[in-house]
């Protein structure tokens, strides 16, 4: 944030230097230009002061965006077995933060590099740049979460370490630019939302451990 307002004050400064006295027009047009550039840097790393709405048991969801997928399908990387998994899509003008969906003990943490497909291409999950995350909640149960990159994401931060308890609503980590978070759920999850929903992060119940 503070190296997108550095430069464009100095673009500003260039600008006016080489054409604030020649071409007027122009030199404000780029103004105008780099400004909205500036408004739009501001508003992919905002972070909104949220307060989690999630209890003890509540899956609370991890990120802004819209409910693309809700399926049964077979997590390969960590449980190897049948999950719910339910994917959020998030477009550039979303929130790009990311939060915890429930309350435990982190269990596993695993990087990924890979490929920039489109964020809703069925392989994004599997075959794009992504990070892995599992919280086993205190009743047991596991819950997997998976940050993936898309065609214009090029970088994914993410802050837990294995032996770390987290709470609900916990900022964990950022993507920057489209991309999508998916959760990967017991089977017998009971789930709260519809494909298409738009959802928010810390405020949107995505399901109950139970």
């Amino acid at each position: 944030m503070l190296w997108s307002t550095f430069f464009t004050v100095l673009l500003s400064v260039v600008t006016y230097y080489f054409l604030g006295c020649c071409c007027p027009i122009i030199y404000w047009i780029l103004q105008v230009g780099f400004l909205v550039l500036l408004g739009l840097v501001v508003q992919f790393f905002r972070v909104p002061n949220r307060t989690c709405q999630g209890t003890a048991t509540d899956i609370m969801c991890p990120a802004d965006g819209k409910v693309v997928v809700i399926e049964e399908t077979t997590e390969s990387e960590y449980f190897k077995d049948r999950r719910i998994q339910v994917s959020i899509f998030m477009s550039p003008l979303n929130v790009h933060a990311n939060y915890h969906p429930i309350k435990g003990l982190v269990k596993y943490v695993k990087y990924h590099p890979g490929l920039f497909l489109v964020a809703w291409h069925p392989k994004s999950s599997t075959d794009n740049e992504r990070s892995t995350l599992v919280v086993e909640h205190e009743s047991g149960k596991e819950v997997l979460f998976r940050q993936v990159a898309g065609a214009v994401a090029r970088r994914i931060c993410y802050y837990p370490t294995v032996g770390q308890y987290v709470e609900v609503g916990q900022e964990f980590g950022f993507i920057k630019f489209g991309s999508r978070i998916d959760l990967f759920l017991p089977i017998g999850t009971k789930i709260d939302v519809a494909i298409g929903d738009v959802v928010k992060a810390k405020l949107t119940r995505i399901g109950e451990i139970n």
